[in-house]
């Protein structure tokens, strides 16, 4: 079941950007149509929910959240049109709709995520934060920077494309998905706690415990789903991952053991939660929602 503060965090973060691409002096209008066609697609906007949601949770101001989520969802659109790309994952669909490349074309699609990916540091980094000192600020610049490049999100990709119909085994596999989907989910929950006045180191690795365990649950119910979903549902080619013969938890595990996984790593998630001093309920509820999703 979906949480009633989901459609409140899209909402909200969904304003964010649009006011952010208003204020864009964009010299070129079809790289300007690209980079609004792109951001505001639509989505679950899940990781600016973990922004919001975790913060609040750890006494930071909901306008200083603002810029971390939308920064952290800029960053994703971004990552969405690379991904996309005929060299990358050649996918024609996505949210239901033409990807960047196929509503435009492939050098605007190129260009258009360069310039979101620029977005998203401008965005975090010239907000005018209630509570937030400067040094937070910085840090929060360079976890975005770590976990949407090569230490993270684009070694992620790397990894993917050069396993492509080679074969992976389970390490490596997972391995990927911990650094192309759970380093940016991870990285929400950094930047909800440099965004808030928390302190206590045991109470972040406990966190990232949370994250991590979450980001690759997020992933296994993905490769399920391109199984068990449709391409309505979706919102993108159902069976992708098979006809691109790439590696999924089903793949090596089987069905019924990926569904165990993705199960055990949730209440994984659940039990570092619950070692927190903390009402952890709104994010309880989003990771209920993760796994049961079916887009």
């Amino acid at each position: 079941m979906k949480p009633a503060f989901l459609a409140l965090d899209q909402a909200r973060v969904e304003q964010v950007l649009q006011q952010q691409l208003q204020q864009q002096d964009v010299a070129a209008q079809s790289l300007q149509q690209a980079m609004h066609y792109s951001i505001l697609l639509g989505g679950k906007r899940i990781r600016p929910s973990l922004v919001y949601r975790c913060g609040l949770m750890l006494g930071a101001r909901l306008e200083d959240l603002d810029a971390p989520a939308a920064a952290l969802e800029a960053i994703h659109c971004y990552s969405l049109i690379h991904d996309d790309l005929p060299a990358m994952d050649n996918d024609a669909l996505r949210r239901g709709k033409p990807t960047c490349h196929i509503a435009f074309d492939e050098a605007t699609a190129i260009l258009a995520g360069d310039a979101i990916q620029s977005l998203a540091f401008d965005i975090l980094s010239s907000h005018s934060y209630q509570q937030v000192p400067a040094q937070r600020v910085l840090a929060m610049v360079q976890q975005l920077a770590k976990a949407g490049g090569a230490a993270g999100m684009c070694a992620g990709q790397a990894i993917d494309l050069a396993h492509t119909n080679q074969g992976f085994n389970l390490e490596t596999l997972e391995q990927m998905h911990c650094l192309k989907t759970g380093a940016l989910i991870q990285c929400a929950i950094e930047l909800a706690w440099l965004a808030s006045p928390a302190t206590a180191p045991e109470e972040l690795e406990l966190l990232r415990r949370f994250a991590a365990s979450l980001g690759l649950a997020f992933q296994v119910q993905d490769d399920i789903l391109d199984i068990e979903s449709d391409t309505e549902t979706l919102g993108k080619p159902q069976g992708s991952d098979h006809q691109a013969n790439k590696a999924t938890y089903p793949a090596l595990l089987g069905l019924s053991e990926a569904k165990r996984k993705a199960e055990l790593l949730h209440q994984d998630a659940l039990a570092a939660l619950e070692q927190l001093p903390y009402p952890g309920d709104d994010l309880k509820a989003l990771a209920q929602f993760l796994i049961a999703r079916k887009n």
